[in-house]
């Protein structure tokens, strides 16, 4: 595919516990804005979410927060961003980052970083997109799940070209040769024919 031109990223609502995250999203974001990428993201001004944000305006680009209403306390919205789009509920924003952009990238974060990123990686299995997307990393953060993801492939539960069209990596540079190469794949329902009664 050609360089994206908005790129949603997921990340975490807290910094974590060592500055190499916290550089990895400041890297992430001077990248953006000297590639002209706009930033989807999730519209907090805390954690690696305001980190990254902050790099990208910094840097003269665009960035864009989707943020539910009842989060926009909770996350403490940017009141900064090049726009801020409030939604009704999760289903929204989700919805609404996935209709902004054209690839997806989570970086470390919790719960919420995988909800999301796992939301669009179905997505692809059924079809409904075919979109690159990656987890860029640092620390080996998400080596356990790489892993994980390689053992449901060896367990029959995710099929070898779905793995083969999902990135993980820790340079930035590398992110965006891997997007630059990627080639959509048609998708089949993804039904184990097994599992049909004849």
């Amino acid at each position: 595919m050609p360089q994206p031109t908005a790129l949603c990223v997921y990340c975490g609502a807290r910094t974590g516990q060592h500055p190499d995250y916290v550089a990895l999203a400041r890297g992430l974001g001077d990248t953006l804005a000297r590639r002209g990428i706009t930033l989807v993201y999730g519209g907090g001004r805390v954690g690696l979410m305001g980190i990254l944000a902050d790099a990208v305006l910094a840097g003269g680009g665009r960035a864009v927060g989707v943020i539910p209403r009842t989060l926009i306390e909770r996350e403490v919205a940017h009141r900064g961003l090049s726009e801020l789009v409030e939604v009704d509920t999760m289903h929204q924003r989700k919805r609404r980052m996935f209709e902004l952009a054209d690839a997806f990238v989570a970086l470390p974060g919790g719960f919420g970083t995988l909800d999301e990123m796992f939301e669009m990686l179905t997505w692809v299995q059924l079809g409904l997109h075919d979109r690159p997307c990656a987890f860029l990393e640092t620390r080996g953060y998400y080596r356990p799940l790489r892993t994980m993801v390689e053992h449901m492939v060896a367990e029959g539960f995710v099929r070898a070209e779905q793995r083969e069209a999902l990135w993980f990596g820790d340079d930035v540079e590398a992110l965006f040769a891997w997007m630059a190469a990627y080639r959509s794949r048609p998708t089949a329902l993804d039904v184990d024919p097994h599992s049909v009664d004849p």
